[in-house]
């Protein structure tokens, strides 16, 4: 590997010193010059070549020139570092065109011995004595050796060792070895004119002191030349070598008996020997061992075994290529990555192990990236340490990551499934075209958490999804869909408002030109947006300005004209109309009365599709509020009422039971047509059923919708509905219903019971609270009462849980509770339904509703105690408290017309002093 100049008369020399700077380059880390004298040549001969160089204008490239200053800065600088070498060894092949293998280094290699046998023919020892070294160190390094040589040389030494014992482990060192100065085994020994031989550089070291003399004989040096002695280093070489072969036969016996102490001492041995020699990570593989720590690697359960394999191989790979070979030959791979997902300590080991495996001399090898790009649970592993709380391994694993991503975009897909959405993020945000296509695509066909789409909102994901709409259709649609995704996070909706996403996507869905399948994409935005009770709170404009929602309905509702369009194009759509109309009840009205939105939903109830008839019940449940009566119409029509009834019995869908109850409360009550037709398609059961297993919202409608069946002046169908069970259902709602079904159930108990005086048959009698208490007959109505015959809420056992309700102070549920009690105060015989609420502790609780009830609650309040207070024996239980209160209601008030609660509140005190034992003066102005 010469840097050479062909034709010119300098070629022999310029060819001297490239081969001379090239040796030194690859060889500091060993080289040992006989003196300094020698090194002073060498950089003397350098500088010689480069001025001869310039005086016969020879043409060296600029590179090449490079290289032999930094080779001739190396040797004044006495560079001895491996890094060192390795770089300028690379130069030099960059700048010959020479490859770093060893054919072509042998070749080289035969070139410097021809040059050291011309030097001897010129009688240039100095010259002769250098490229001896260079050549019989150049020989010793990795790139000069021949593998089958190398093969060869362990072999011979193993020859050498099969005469000791197994269980030898050393070879101890002749004296001959040892260094009179330090008393160690020598690397470098050189000899003193006395014939002593001792360590370069401690000899050095006793010189510099000032001594002179011999450090064995303490003669007296008259020469303090040193020479090396070539053949003494070679026997210690061998020595040494001898002992690399022991310690590789004793690592093997170790190794093969799995026991985890004797691999770990093993694997320590081998971490000696790769630190002692280059040659050995050369001989541990030629002699088996790296496949049997790889095996063991894969077999293991011991975390510290694991670790200190991965450990050992990183050793034995580093900067050597044919043992990163042998490394994926023996399915290395399957046994290393998975260790990526172990403990710290041991991933830690494997992602460094990893990383070194990937580089070669000029930086990362491709080729190797690529088939670890193909190994999926890799970037799996990877990526979990990246997130990891070991900051180094997150960081080679990141450098590893970041490598795979240049060699294929489609490993940031994997990373981004792996959990890592950062580079993909980038792409998008930064990257060109067809990078946000894949990574987009990758968004649409990733199962997404909310906190993953969270990530993806934040870090600005939306803006360029936004714009990407302005491009061809695969453009439109890709980006679409991934908004579709992103907008179903709550935080993303706020994100996507704010760039002006709303109105952007309004136009498009409506642009006439857009194929059905970007308005469907349109759609599904637009519904995500109004779900989880968010309404139109997000429809507006990039400033944050509200969008004109009566123009957005009317074109939703237009939608559902067109006969041509699919399902999935007119579900979204629908589903928006409705998460808009849920919650605005004024754009409601509107839609009813303006977009005649009742007859385009209507039939939409006959679709063939389930979800479109189901959205369509909660639309006109909605809608009903406002034109209750183009529903009846229609629902009277063959098969309509059957189809209602469904919806009622549709436990699957909670909210399509609400509706469909809801739906029917809405209608007039007064249509008995509608009544009876839905009685004799089991209609009161389908409701029933709801009061027994459906949502807290469906039965609150159901019992409103129990209205139409427990009308007064319908004593058939009152009497249906309670043989059917309702009755029992009703009392359970005043005890462990919702606030809303707590009122509504004790109304609807109120409407039964309004039917009870004309039911009950009275029997004639004297003094009937003072009967036996085994008398049959009714305390409240006088005569004999049941729950299916006459509704009493007395026989119902609902009384109890009236009255509590009165107690719990809230003012929707005591206004119920007072108008149903009040229904036991009969015209002709008040005393015996005053005496029941007596009995029953009702009128102190009705007494106290007139200090925290609303003004309607107390008139109902007092308009029961008017009939309470015409008995004298109740004024006399409750007359003192209830004047306190009822003075409270009336002084300083001015009694008019208009004051209905003063009005009423001053006839009951009136009662009470019709009554009283003591006079007790009227307020001013009664």
């Amino acid at each position: 590997m010469i840097l050479k100049l062909r034709g010119s008369p300098w070629s022999l020399l310029n060819q001297e010193v490239q081969e001379v700077t090239r040796d030194i380059g690859k060889s500091l880390a060993a080289l040992s010059l006989a003196n300094t004298e020698v090194l002073s040549q060498i950089s003397d001969q350098v500088l010689k070549l480069q001025n001869e160089m310039q005086r016969v204008e020879l043409e060296a490239s600029h590179s090449q020139l490079q290289i032999v200053d930094k080779l001739n800065q190396g040797i004044r600088d006495q560079k001895r570092d491996q890094g060192f070498a390795n770089d300028m060894l690379e130069e030099i092949a960059r700048a010959v065109g020479v490859a770093v293998e060893p054919s072509e280094i042998s070749k080289e290699l035969a070139s410097f011995r021809r040059e050291k046998e011309e030097a001897a023919n010129r009688k240039e020892r100095a010259e002769v004595f250098f490229l001896e070294q260079v050549i019989e160190l150049l020989s010793r390094a990795d790139a000069a050796r021949d593998y089958e040589e190398v093969k060869k040389q362990y072999r011979q030494r193993r020859q050498v060792i099969e005469r000791y014992d197994d269980r030898e482990e050393y070879i101890p060192p002749l004296n001959s070895f040892l260094c009179c100065i330090c008393r160690s085994v020598m690397t470098d020994p050189v000899s003193l004119c006395t014939g002593t031989t001792c360590e370069r550089d401690a000899i050095i070291a006793w010189l510099d002191s000032g001594k002179r003399t011999d450090p064995e004989t303490g003669e007296v040096l008259e020469d303090v030349s040193l020479r090396s002695n070539l053949l003494l280093r070679q026997s210690i070489e061998e020595w040494r070598e001898l002992n690399y072969c022991l310690n590789i036969r004793s690592s093997e016996a170790k190794l093969s008996s799995d026991v985890d102490s004797s691999v770990e001492e093993a694997l320590s041995q081998m971490q000696y020997l790769l630190g002692e020699s280059s040659i050995n990570k050369d001989w541990v593989s030629i002699g088996g061992l790296t496949d049997r720590v790889i095996n063991i690697l894969g077999r293991s359960h011991n975390r510290d075994v694991k670790r200190k394999i991965l450990i050992t191989l990183k050793d034995i790979v580093e900067g050597h290529a044919r043992n990163k070979e042998k490394v994926f030959d023996s399915g290395g791979w399957d046994h290393i990555i998975p260790c990526l997902g172990r403990d710290s300590s041991i991933s830690k080991a494997a992602v460094e192990l990893l990383y070194e495996l990937l580089q070669e001399r000029s930086g990362w090898n491709v080729s190797v990236c690529r088939k670890l790009s193909q190994q999926c649970s890799a970037i799996i592993f990877l990526v979990t340490l990246l997130k990891g709380l070991q900051r180094e391994s997150a960081q080679t694993a990141e450098k590893i990551l970041m490598k795979l991503f240049e060699i294929d975009e489609e490993n940031i897909s994997r990373a981004a499934k792996a959990g890592w959405y950062k580079p993909l993020i980038d792409r998008i945000v930064q990257g060109p075209r067809s990078s946000r296509m894949s990574m987009v695509r990758t968004i649409v066909n990733t199962e997404l958490t909310d906190s993953n789409l969270r990530l993806l909102g934040a870090e600005g994901v939306i803006p360029p999804l936004l714009e990407m709409t302005s491009g061809n259709l695969e453009s439109k649609e890709l980006s679409l869909s991934a908004l579709v995704k992103l907008s179903g996070c709550h935080a993303n909706k706020e994100l996507f408002a704010a760039a002006g996403g709303v109105p952007l996507v309004w136009k498009l869905m409506f642009d006439p030109h857009v194929l059905t399948v970007i308005v469907v994409k349109c759609s599904e935005i637009l519904e995500k947006l109004t779900s989880e009770d968010d309404g139109i709170k997000f429809f507006v404009d990039e400033g944050g300005a509200q969008l004109e929602l009566e123009l957005i309905i009317t074109d939703l509702l237009a939608l559902q004209q067109k006969a041509n369009s699919a399902h999935n194009f007119r579900r979204p759509a629908l589903r928006t109309l409705l998460g808009i109309c849920k919650f605005e009840a004024g754009l409601v009205k509107k839609a009813v009365l303006t977009a005649d939105a009742v007859s385009l939903v209507l039939p939409l109830l006959d679709d063939s599709d389930s979800e479109i008839r189901e959205i369509a019940i909660n639309l006109l449940f909605l809608f009903s509020q406002h034109e209750p009566q183009g529903v009846v119409e229609y629902l009277l029509k063959p098969r309509r009422l059957e189809a209602l009834v469904g919806f009622l019995e549709n436990e699957d869908k909670g909210d399509v039971q609400m509706a469909a109850a809801g739906l029917l409360a809405n209608l007039p009550k007064s249509e008995g047509p509608l009544t009876m037709k839905l009685i004799e398609l089991d209609g009161i059961d389908a409701i029933l059923k709801i009061l027994r297993t459906g949502t807290i919202e469906a039965k609150e409608n159901a019992l409103s919708a129990l209205f139409r069946f427990s009308d007064p002046t319908n004593i058939k169908s009152q009497r249906i509905l309670v043989e059917r069970g309702a009755y029992p259902l009703l009392v359970n709602f005043l005890r462990a219903g919702s606030l809303t079904a707590k009122a509504r159930a004790a109304a609807l108990i109120g409407t039964l019971s309004m039917s009870s005086p004309k039911l009950t048959v009275v029997k004639s009698s004297s003094c009937w609270c003072f009967r036996p208490s085994g008398n049959p007959l009714c305390p409240a109505h006088g005569g004999i009462c049941s729950v299916t015959d006459t509704f009493c809420l007395l026989e119902a056992k609902a009384l109890p849980d009236l009255v509590k309700l009165l107690s719990e102070e809230e003012h929707a549920t005591a206004y119920e509770a007072i108008q149903t009690l009040s229904t036991l105060i009969l015209d002709g015989s008040p005393q015996r339904g005053a005496n029941v609420l007596h009995k029953a502790d009702a009128i102190k609780p009705i007494l106290e509703t007139l200090t925290w009830g609303m003004n309607s609650l107390k008139e109902e309040a007092l308009g029961l105690l008017e009939n309470v207070f015409v008995q004298k024996e109740m004024v006399e239980c409750y007359g003192s408290t209830a004047r306190g209160l009822l003075v409270g209601l009336t002084a300083g008030r001015k009694v008019h017309e208009d004051d209905h609660l003063g009005r009423k509140a001053a006839k009951v005190l009136t009662l009470l002093e019709r009554y009283s034992r003591s006079s007790t003066s009227f307020p001013p102005g009664l």
